[in-house]
């Protein structure tokens, strides 16, 4: 029921003459006495509307002084203590005015909402029911007094209070909701219904009325009559999301995937319910399915839709791509929600891996760089920004934020050798190969026997032409633990052509390239091969395929313009 009880108390002009404020009385005479005192309450008006309220308060209480029962100044006294925060002295005033003339309805409703203020609402409902007895059809005393009954828990007078205002009204849904809650304390359940009832007869799809017998049904455990209003109340109301998701989860019991579906996805557009409780949905939904519909995606795509600027709803739906194996949207997803909320490190790492596993090194490089503003304690992002560093031939750097990182691992040997490999490979990149081999030398005695450590410290010692038969040691090891994987046989077959054994050296490049033909560097090396084997048409032809693959090689062009082999600068 719409409440009309905030009632701003001030908002009644002083008239001009003493009595103004009630009804007159039959005949006042004024002798040229009175001019004085006239004069003072009209100067004490004129202050009050220009706002110097102080000064009106004084004014008026200096007319009190010459009549003491003039209820017009202790009206007007009472708005202005109210206005000026004296609470008390305004009660006392308007109890006051309303003593001296008790028929004066104006004083008796601003004492009403006074009482009802302070929360006396037994006296408030007393001085209701006078005006309501002076003018029963005034709705919004009606309205008053009703509430005062309710809150002073005579709900017996209060659904009479109602009945009064139905029969000026009509049935009306708020009226009857408030008689049915009253009916439901006094017990009185079967007029609580009928009262509800009555209301539906009227307004059929009444969003209110339905949802209180959804609820009241439910209370009573009786499930059924609870679902078949509850189905009404989401047709009259499509946008109350708590009724949809009521829905959702009555039909996903029934084993009507559809229609649940349906309930969920206007449950999740509505504003009933909190981006929060969407998100726990979501997550449940995460952590108990294995596999991901097309279904869930379009429930992650209405929260992103309706909350472009959450990153939450771009992460989770990030999740659920990357469940879904679609590594793409959920690194976009991912990347946006970063966009929003640079706070959350757990998605930085998320995002940092997929780079690196894409071999996005640029990115990675930009990404790493600004996740260590942010997280500069977080070990593994140094060690990320140390091989992105590498990647993107900026050696310094890497050896810079190597040694920072490293100073930050506390009892972990295989993470320090990995910092130690990428350092390795940072010197080899400066051209100081002894401090290059120092590092990987550490790294190995870490952990002995790393595939990757040995694979690329036999490739930086061929590239180099240095100790060759140490890079074919321990190339062959690598090999023998991975003989299918293309990258080690190129770098066994780098350390091979660096030894001049071409022969040799061709057979495992074609072996590579068997392995994976679309291999840039493979590809590359087999043309270096083929020529020092004499074979410079099929040289040529390798050097072309690796550049259309991208190849790096500074002199890959030079190479082929002029069909002969130059040493490889990268």
């Amino acid at each position: 029921m719409q409440k009309k009880l905030l009632y701003i108390f001030g908002v009644s002009v002083f008239l001009t003459s003493c009595g103004s404020l009630k009804k007159p009385k039959e005949s006042v005479a004024f002798s040229k006495a009175d001019h004085p005192y006239i004069e003072k309450f009209h100067e004490g008006v004129r202050l009050k509307q220009r706002g110097q309220l102080i000064e009106a308060i004084a004014l008026f209480e200096s007319c009190l002084a010459v009549r003491p029962n003039d209820d017009a100044v202790h009206y007007a006294l009472s708005q202005l203590y109210l206005e000026t925060k004296q609470m008390n002295k305004s009660m006392e005033s308007i109890q006051k005015a309303s003593k001296i003339d008790p028929k004066n309805p104006w004083y008796t409703e601003e004492l009403a909402y006074m009482y009802y203020q302070q929360k006396n609402f037994a006296e408030a409902a007393k001085n209701f029911q006078k005006l309501v007895e002076k003018e029963p059809r005034n709705t919004e005393w009606l309205f008053s007094y009703a509430e005062c009954l309710m809150r002073s828990n005579d709900e017996a007078g209060a659904i009479k209070a109602l009945d009064k205002l139905e029969d000026q009204m009509g049935v009306n849904p708020e009226l009857s909701i408030e008689k049915f809650h009253l009916y439901r304390q006094l017990k009185q359940d079967d007029k609580a219904l009928n009262e509800i009832n009555k209301g539906l007869k009227v307004y059929p799809k009444d969003a209110q009325l339905l949802a209180n017998l959804v609820d009241y049904y439910f209370e009573k455990k009786q499930q059924n009559k609870a679902y078949d209003y509850l189905i009404l109340l989401a047709e009259a109301d499509p946008s109350n999301g708590n009724a949809q998701m009521a829905l959702a989860q009555y039909y996903d019991q029934l084993g009507d995937r559809k229609s649940s579906f349906d309930a969920l996805k206007k449950g999740f557009q509505s504003d009933d319910i909190a981006l929060d409780q969407k998100m726990k949905i979501l997550l449940s939904i995460y952590e108990t399915q294995p596999n991901v519909d097309a279904d869930m995606i379009e429930l992650n795509t209405i929260l992103v839709n309706k909350y472009p600027s959450e990153a939450k709803v771009y992460a989770i739906r990030g999740d659920f791509y990357l469940k879904n194996k679609q590594d793409k949207e959920a690194l976009l997803d991912f990347t946006t929600a970063l966009k929003y909320d640079e706070s959350r490190f757990a998605i930085w790492d998320q995002v940092l891996i997929m780079h690196y596993q894409n071999r996005d090194f640029e990115t990675l490089y930009a990404a790493s760089k600004k996740c260590l503003e942010l997280f500069p304690t977080m070990v593994n992002v140094y060690l990320l920004h140390g091989i992105s560093a590498n990647q993107t031939k900026k050696y310094q750097e890497a050896l810079d934020a190597l040694n920072l990182g490293q100073d930050l691992i506390v009892n972990n040997d295989k993470l320090k050798s990995e910092f130690y490999a990428q350092k390795g490979e940072a010197y080899f990149g400066l051209k100081q190969y002894t401090e290059g081999k120092d590092s990987y030398q550490v790294a190995l005695k870490l952990v002995p026997d790393q595939i990757n450590t040995l694979n690329n410290f036999a490739y930086y010692l061929a590239l180099a032409k240095m100790d060759l038969d140490e890079a074919e040691t321990m190339i062959r090891k690598v090999v023998e633990k991975a003989p299918n994987e293309s990258r080690y046989l190129d770098t066994y077959g780098w350390v091979l052509f660096q030894k001049e054994k071409y022969d040799d050296a061709k057979k495992i490049f074609e072996n590579a390239f068997q392995i994976r033909p679309t291999d840039k560097l493979v590809n590359e090396h087999l043309g270096d091969v083929y020529f020092k084997l004499g074979k410079i048409t099929e040289a040529v032809q390798y050097w072309m395929k690796a550049k259309e693959l991208g190849a790096t090689n500074k002199v890959l062009n030079k190479k082929i313009d002029t069909k002969t082999y130059y040493e490889p600068i990268y």
